[in-house]
């Protein structure tokens, strides 16, 4: 069992074989508090490519993440005739049971054939763990139960990749996206047009049933990954961070736990480079705003933003706007022209536009997709992701950092950032 004696630098986990052989991608990550155990998911693929993957690998992280256990292939995890794909776990809290959704998609068909043709290929299922991961069900096929007829305009779909949550109502939430046909010309079979829409999909009774949302409209997005917040009224609301071609990412809303949301917005903030990449998001719960203190001396203390991860004081920047009851924690590459540069990014006011700090750089260099667990009571952060020297599918590291580090390197408060500012780098 490998030790980890700090939490301050990246600890390889999964690491490819060989440029042209064995390689690891998509990486999901989840924790599981009463044991304190990460689980690290990845694909394990023949080569880089997506039509070469193979199958999940999964490596528990013990003591908080400060032992990792061999890998361990998730044959549990597979149908006859086709490859896994998109690893995309959840807790549930009552009964203490680890769901691990992914698809599996006919042999070596790829999603750019899928969507030429309007021929789906892939296939919704799920496992489930008992013992945080030490051992898992039978495959559950769930796309007759979700979809149903509704596949006939579904040209292919995925979960995530990344976690899925359970919200304070006790409904779980796995992220999903289709490539939607909203239309055809049965005598030409090739006239239609597939656009790509996020959705939820969602059980309200433990994991017994499961059923699938609207599809987010009217933008264009793909892969996402959402995160609850709580307005100062008390109010839940679902965040959505998706994907987009636009060079930016979309932000979208919902307040009745993920069935429908509204229009999204491209943030300006949170660049895409071309075509796009998955990215992050996990949300948090900080103290109330302290006002209006007096020192000893008589003397006006500036107003302190106290965290219950920080265990101290953080002064915000004068003009920060209303805070919410929940941050949000987001990671993605940072630049426009290509995926380098893994960044986290914090926002304080998630229900108000344009309220991303500058990032914390956590890996220079080239990166990828990755994903975020937080360990609110612990003070600490997970992050799972894609990264390298050359290229960002040489390994999937992991790294854990604590809530200090994020406050000392974020730059902007949440209503005036400093957009003149390079990032903070680890």
């Amino acid at each position: 069992m490998e030790e980890m004696t700090s939490c301050s630098f990246n600890r390889p986990l999964f690491q490819q074989e060989d440029k042209r052989g064995v390689t690891y991608r998509i990486p999901a990550l989840l924790y599981v508090p009463p044991t304190r155990t990460f689980l690290a998911f990845a694909e394990k693929r023949s080569t880089s490519r997506d039509e070469d993957a193979l199958h999940l690998v999964l490596r528990r992280g013990v003591r908080t993440g400060h032992s990792w256990e061999p890998m361990k292939p998730l044959m549990e995890a597979t149908l006859p005739g086709h490859r896994t794909m998109n690893p995309c776990p959840v807790w549930e809290r009552k009964n203490g049971l680890v769901y691990l959704f992914f698809i599996c998609v006919r042999g070596h068909v790829t999603e750019c054939q899928q969507i030429v043709s309007g021929r789906n290929a892939a296939r919704l299922c799920f496992i489930c763990s008992q013992d945080s991961g030490c051992s898992w069900s039978e495959v559950r096929d769930l796309t007759e139960e979700v979809i149903g007829p509704d596949v006939a305009h579904w040209a292919t779909f995925a979960v995530g990749p990344g976690h899925g949550i359970q919200l304070q109502s006790g409904r779980l939430v796995i992220p999903a996206y289709t490539y939607y046909i909203p239309y055809r010309f049965f005598c030409f079979r090739f006239l239609y047009k597939a656009r790509p829409h996020s959705l939820m999909i969602y059980s309200d009774d433990l994991g017994a049933t499961w059923h699938h949302g609207r599809l987010i409209k009217p933008t264009v997005t793909v892969e996402c990954e959402v995160a609850e917040v709580t307005s100062r009224a008390g109010q839940p609301v679902l965040y959505c961070s998706a994907r987009t071609p636009n060079r930016c990412r979309a932000e979208a809303l919902s307040t009745d736990h993920g069935e429908c949301f509204q229009s999204p917005a491209l943030s300006q903030q949170l660049c895409e480079p071309p075509h796009g990449c998955q990215g992050s998001v996990v949300s948090f719960q900080p103290l109330e705003i302290l006002s209006g203190r007096q020192d000893p001396a008589g003397k006006d203390v500036p107003t302190v933003q106290q965290s219950p991860l920080l265990g101290s004081s953080w002064r915000p920047e004068r003009g920060a706007g209303t805070l919410s009851e929940s941050w949000l924690l987001y990671s993605h590459p940072t630049s426009k022209k290509r995926r380098v540069n893994l960044g986290i990014y914090l926002n304080q006011s998630p229900l108000e536009a344009a309220c991303w700090s500058r990032p914390w750089i956590l890996h220079c260099g080239p990166c990828g997709y990755s994903d975020l667990a937080a360990l609110e009571k612990e003070g600490l952060f997970g992050c799972l992701f894609e990264c390298g020297t050359k290229q960002e599918c040489e390994q999937i590291a992991f790294r854990l950092f604590t809530d200090r580090e994020i406050l000392s390197h974020v730059r902007g408060d949440c209503t005036s950032p400093d957009r003149n500012s390079e990032p903070a780098q680890s």
